[in-house]
C-alpha cells in the first residue's frame, strides 16, 4: 500500500491558491514514501543459515513483530524473505496474524516458512510452487492487528506527523499570528489566528512547527541546506476568515502546543503500513551517513529514530536495510610509533521506514553500541 500527494505548480509571487498549500509538505526534499515492499533475491551468496535453535512451529503472538520472528529463525533476519514461502493464490501473501501457525519445512533441500492453512507442510509447498488452490474461504482480520516488521509506536510519531521539506516551500504558507485571550501558546479546545490566503472556512488544518535545518557538507567540502524538518503539533478548523486572517478552532494538540509563527497546511491521511520486509539495501549510491537522532541530542540505540542522507534520489526505499559503521580509533602503533587508523567497526542496523528525497528516516533495529552521528552506513553483508 502506498500514498502518495501528487506534486503541483510553484508558488506565484503574489500568492498562492487553496490547491497549493499542500506542496509545502512534498515539493522539493518533501516527500515521504511509505510502502510495502519485497526483496529481490539475492545472488551469488549462500543459502541462509538457520539459527541452531530455529523452531520447526511458531504460533505468532499478538505483540510480535515481523523483525523478531525472523530472529528467531535466522543468523541474519534481513535474509527471511529468501525462505518465506508466500501463498501465491492470496491477494496479500505477506501478511501475518496473531494465532497464525508458522511451519519450517524443506523444499529441494533449503528450508522454507510459512503459514500452516491446515495442510501442513505438504500444503505450504504446493502453494509456494503454484499448485493446487485452496477453496475459497472467509477470514475477518483488522488489517491494523498485521504483525509490522516493527512496533509502529515506536515510529509513529515520525510516521505520522514528521516531514522534511525544502524551506522555500513554507515562504508564502499561512502562519499562526495570535490566539484567543492574549495567549501566548494555545492546546485544544482553543481559538488561533492565521495570517495568509487559501484557508477556507470548513476545512481541516494541520499546524507544523519548524525544526532545524540539516546542513550537511558536500564533496568539494561546501556546506549546504538538504533540507528542512517540520512536525505536526496541532490540528484545526478553519470557522471564519476575514481579509488574510482565519480564525481556526484547535481539536487537537499532539508533540507541543501552538505558538506564534507556527505554519498553518491541509491536514492529510498519512496511511500508516501494515507490513513491509525488512529488504537488502541496492544500488544506493555509497558514502552514506548518519546525520540526526531524532528526539535526542546524544547517541542512538535500539528503537530509537534517526536520519540518513540518503533519500529516493540516491536510490533508497522504505524497508532497506543498512549496517552502521562507527569509524576506528587512530591509535599510536607501540613498536614503530607511526599513528594508524583502526578499522572501522559495526555498532548496529538500522532499517529505513519513510524516504524524501535526499534524506530518510531510519529505526534502529539492533544496536552493539551506542550510534553516533556520522557514523557511516553500508548495506549489511548477506553471507552468515
Amino acid at each position: 500500500m502506498k500514498k502518495v500527494l501528487k506534486g503541483m505548480p510553484l508558488f506565484s509571487a503574489l500568492g498562492f491558491k487553496k490547491q497549493m498549500l499542500a506542496l509545502a509538505i512534498c515539493a522539493g526534499v518533501g516527500l515521504g514514501a511509505i510502502s510495502t515492499v519485497e526483496a529481490a533475491p539475492a545472488r551469488n551468496v549462500n543459502p541462509p543459515s538457520l539459527k541452531a535453535s530455529a523452531p520447526h512451529v511458531y504460533v505468532v503472538k499478538k505483540g510480535d513483530t515481523l523483525w523478531d520472528i525472523s530472529k528467531k529463525f535466522l543468523k541474519n533476519p534481513v535474509r527471511w524473505p529468501e525462505i518465506w514461502a508466500s501463498n501465491k493464490h492470496v491477494k496479500n501473501p505477506h501478511w501475518i496474524f496473531p494465532g497464525d501457525r508458522l511451519l519450517m519445512c524443506t523444499y529441494n533441500g533449503k528450508p522454507i516458512i510459512g503459514k500452516d492453512e491446515g495442510d501442513g507442510c505438504e500444503g505450504i509447498i504446493r502453494r509456494y510452487t503454484g499448485g493446487t488452490k485452496l477453496q475459497p474461504q472467509v477470514r475477518v482480520e483488522s488489517l491494523s492487528n498485521a504483525i509490522p516488521v516493527i512496533p509502529l509506536e515506536h515510529i509513529k510519531q515520525w510516521l505520522e506527523r514528521s516531514s522534511i521539506i525544502n524551506p522555500e516551500s513554507l515562504e508564502q504558507t499561512p502562519y499562526i499570528v495570535g490566539a484567543a485571550d492574549h495567549r501566548v501558546l494555545a492546546a485544544a479546545g482553543q481559538t488561533v489566528y492565521a495570517r495568509g490566503h487559501g484557508l477556507e472556512v470548513g476545512q481541516r488544518y494541520a499546524i507544523y512547527r519548524e525544526g532545524q535545518p540539516y546542513v550537511l557538507t558536500d564533496n568539494q567540502g561546501k556546506k549546504y541546506t538538504a533540507g528542512l524538518e517540520i512536525n505536526q503539533v496541532a490540528s484545526g478548523i478553519a470557522v471564519r476568515g476575514e481579509n488574510d486572517i482565519t480564525t481556526l478552532e484547535l481539536t487537537d494538540t499532539y508533540t507541543g502546543e501552538v505558538r506564534r509563527g507556527d505554519r498553518v497546511l491541509p491536514e492529510y491521511d498519512p496511511m500508516l503500513p501494515t507490513v513491509f520486509y525488512p529488504t537488502h539495501a541496492n544500488n544506493v549510491t555509497s558514502g552514506g551517513s548518519i546525520v540526526r537522532v531524532l528526539g535526542s541530542i546524544g547517541t542512538a540505540a535500539i528503537h530509537s529514530v534517526v536520519t540518513i542522507d540518503r533519500g529516493s534520489s540516491q536510490g533508497v526505499q522504505a524497508g532497506y536495510v543498512f549496517s552502521v559503521e562507527d569509524k576506528g580509533d587512530i591509535v599510536n602503533d607501540p613498536k614503530t610509533r607511526e599513528r594508524i587508523q583502526l578499522p572501522d567497526q559495526r555498532v548496529g542496523q538500522i532499517m529505513v521506514f519513510k524516504t524524501f528525497d535526499n534524506l530518510s528516516y531510519a529505526y534502529v533495529l539492533e544496536s552493539e553500541l551506542p550510534i553516533k552521528v556520522g557514523a557511516s552506513i553500508q548495506p549489511p553483508l548477506m553471507d552468515d
